[in-house]
């Protein structure tokens, strides 16, 4: 890696950094140590005039207040309206009646602007946390939902770029700068809107420069159990082309959907990040203004005509925000149009974009326009960092569209978004490939002028298709099976599998020796990944559906379900289910290993006619029994010869125990506790399972012990150590 790409990173990592801490959670910690105070910063706001007349003290004092701790209920609908249900009705119940030291706490809020109220916000300190026992049960759900995906702990303002993109569920996504992935998270549910669809036609590629980074966002996409969702490691200021097969022909992929979250100095963390206040100075924003100028170019090289860029940053500061947009209109020529969001989320307060804005050097002195910059600044201060002097272009611009959150309207952080679409191709791209779609080709004769200017103004045009030179980790292949692989032959069987079932579409990761675990990915994610092997570093993709049991065959399967695939999988699987109730399923997760006669007759039954090995255990609502959860819930399970038990993980097996009404939770001594209100036997069980669990037994369904037959008789089955196809 040269010189320049070495620095290019580290500037991308260090204006990230401060980014990943503003994404981390904390109850309104105090950092009395800290003086918040950088007089610089003040003088360089004021002067800026971003904050209206009369209101500069009101800013200056949201900054220095801790943030509200907020959360966000994720994962897919029906799902996600459970845990809401769960979290109004068990704990914000309890918590509006609640005193401590003679003050009344304050309930959480929901965010009015945010859909279906699905995401809250909450003063609560840990000191009050502390202090009672009610709000340590709330607190251990947070954490535990967390832990399996369920809520997100994420601040209010960066929730937005995702709801300005309007995905649907068609839509090709690029996440540029996707570390470390509470936005990435958002972008996957919205593209499952629909459960009842498996695969989506759209998906999500998420990209970061940083490749440990990149197992972080890994880690967060995992979670939502997506085969749409594909990780992968580059520069973004110069992401490669990508291409796929489209009737035949070799097309380009554009996206319909790009997410610009750029480095930056991060100010609009300040309240979090307390680091800022001593290092904020303003060569900051000088330094990162480049690149975050030719990640959007980059960007919107990649966008389909008629697509969507959010372009966003937690900074406030214009260098980074309006001067980069400004710049890229600029650059444009009318290809690219500032979309008016003003109507999109009602109830969020935000400062229209400004139109003019100064620089200043981290000496003090100020720069109104680029003609005054002494020759010796020109490598540190560009011309794209002024406003553009023609009033008229200027008007066109419509930068007053673009979106700025300051953090004392709505007690949240500061940020800056700017919504763009593409109207036309850039004008230096008119030069097209010809494998270019025809509906994105340049008419004949079209002005190629364009291609010098840009190379002459430093922005990074498609990059040479050249053999990639690897850095970081040594990924596994991936390797997809054919159609006729000797491994479908018993899976079909045992399983009944649908004539739809996409066999193409399941992939490993070895190309040698037995496959381990199968993934599947979407269609388009697989066209995406045999087109473009050369060209890109994949970090991970696909969500495991099977896994291989070691002695699997003398049950007829060589494969067992997981549980991380399930929800993707069992719409083809017409054999191996068993539906049971809620009262089953309170069973199969609070006993470790029941005997068949402790469910419920109907699903007593239905077992007893099934063979030894993997089932699919379904729970389907009933809109009559409003008590009871009325989202699907689909487990993984081993029908034993007199016994039966479900392979879910922990967190999930606390997360589907409390959709049920069973209370879960550990004492301050961290002996684990789950109390079921009238059942003695049912609270010892659970308690002995939680004991287990804290010793360290089944932090996830591969280190469940499945090697002992148990004394209830059941004959399980023994798994292969190791986790070869997983790189979180």
């Amino acid at each position: 890696m040269g010189k320049r790409s070495r620095q290019r990173q580290k500037n991308q990592t260090a204006g990230r950094d401060s980014r990943d801490n503003a994404v981390r959670f904390g109850w309104g910690a105090g950092y009395a140590d800290i003086v918040k105070e950088n007089k610089l910063f003040e003088h360089y706001y004021k002067e800026q005039g971003l904050v209206p007349d009369g209101e500069f003290e009101q800013f200056m004092e949201a900054l220095r207040e801790p943030l509200p701790a907020t959360i966000r209920i994720t994962g897919y609908k029906s799902h996600a309206k459970e845990i809401l249900h769960c979290l109004k009705e068990k704990y914000f119940k309890d918590i509006q009646e609640l005193e401590i030291d003679g003050q009344k706490i304050e309930a959480p809020q929901a965010l009015s602007w945010y859909p279906d109220e699905q995401a809250w916000h909450t003063n609560m300190s840990r000191k009050i946390i502390r202090k009672s026992p009610l709000l340590e049960k709330f607190h251990q759900f947070l954490v535990s939902e967390t832990e399996s995906g369920n809520i997100s702990r994420q601040e209010a303002v960066s929730m937005i770029p995702p709801l300005l993109l309007k995905i649907e569920p068609h839509h090709k996504i690029l996440d540029m700068c996707a570390a470390p992935g509470s936005k990435t998270a958002q972008l996957i549910e919205m593209l499952h809107s629909d459960m009842d669809v498996p695969f989506p036609e759209g998906f999500v590629i998420a990209n970061d420069v940083d490749n440990k980074r990149c197992y972080l966002l890994v880690h967060q996409a995992k979670r939502l159990n997506s085969p749409c969702i594909m990780v992968v490691n580059h520069d973004a200021s110069c992401i490669p082309t990508l291409q796929i097969d489209s009737d035949g022909k070799k097309d380009i992929l554009f996206y319909d959907r790009i997410l610009c979250d750029v480095p930056c100095s991060g100010d609009g963390t300040m309240r979090k990040n307390i680091d800022v206040w001593k290092k904020w100075t303003t060569s900051n924003s000088l330094h990162l203004h480049g690149l975050q100028l030719r990640i959007a170019v980059r960007g919107v090289e990649q966008l389909a005509v008629g697509g969507r860029m959010v372009y966003s940053t937690c900074s406030l500061n214009p260098i980074e925000d309006e001067a980069v947009i400004a710049a890229l209109l600029e650059k444009s020529e009318g290809a690219l149009e500032l979309a008016d969001c003003s109507a999109d989320l009602p109830g969020l307060k935000w400062m229209p974009g400004v139109t003019s804005w100064k620089l200043m050097t981290k000496e003090g002195q100020w720069f109104s326009d680029w003609s005054e910059v002494p020759s010796s600044r020109h490598t540190q201060i560009r011309p794209t960092m002024f406003p553009p002097k023609d009033p008229e272009k200027l008007a066109s611009m419509h930068l007053e569209r673009c979106m700025r959150i300051l953090p004392h309207h709505q007690n949240t952080g500061g940020f800056f978004v700017a919504v763009l679409e593409k109207k036309s191709l850039m004008p230096w791209n008119k030069r097209y490939p010809k494998t270019l779609p025809a509906s994105q080709r340049a008419p004949k004769g079209a002005s190629l002028t364009q291609e010098a200017t840009a190379k002459q103004d430093g922005v990074c045009g498609p990059p040479p298709l050249k053999k990639m030179r690897l850095f970081g980790y040594k990924e596994d292949p991936f390797v997809f099976l054919t159609e006729d692989d000797p491994v479908f032959t018993t899976i079909q069987s045992f399983y009944d599998l649908s004539p739809g079932f996409p066999k193409l579409n399941v992939l490993t990761r070895t190309h040698e020796g037995k496959k381990r675990h199968l993934y599947m990915v979407s269609k388009e994610l697989r066209n995406v990944l045999l087109n473009n092997s050369e060209r890109m570093k994949v970090i991970n993709t696909g969500v495991k559906v099977w896994s291989r049991n070691s002695d699997g065959e003398e049950f007829g399967c060589a494969f067992r379900l997981a549980q991380e695939g399930i929800y993707t999988l069992q719409p083809y699987i017409r054999s191996r289910i068993i539906r049971v109730s809620v009262e089953d399923i309170k069973v199969l997760l609070t006993q470790e290993n029941p005997f068949l006669s402790k469910l419920e007759d109907d699903a007593h039954a239905q077992a007893k006619k099934l063979g030894m090995g993997s089932i699919v255990l379904k729970y389907i609502p009933n809109p009559n029994n409003p008590a009871e959860p009325q989202c699907p819930i689909q487990l993984c399970g081993w029908r034993g010869k007199t016994s039966i038990r479900a392979f879910v993980p922990r967190n999930e097996r606390f997360h589907y125990l409390r959709m049920l009404g069973v209370e879960v939770f550990r004492d301050k001594q961290g002996l684990g506790q789950k109390r079921r209100d009238g059942d003695k036997e049912g609270k010892e069980e659970v308690a002995d399972e939680v004991e287990k669990e804290e010793e360290g037994a089944a932090e996830n369904e591969e280190d469940l012990d499945l090697e002992n037959a148990n004394e209830n008789g059941s004959s399980e089955p023994k798994t292969d150590s190791g986790n070869q196809g997983t790189s979180s």
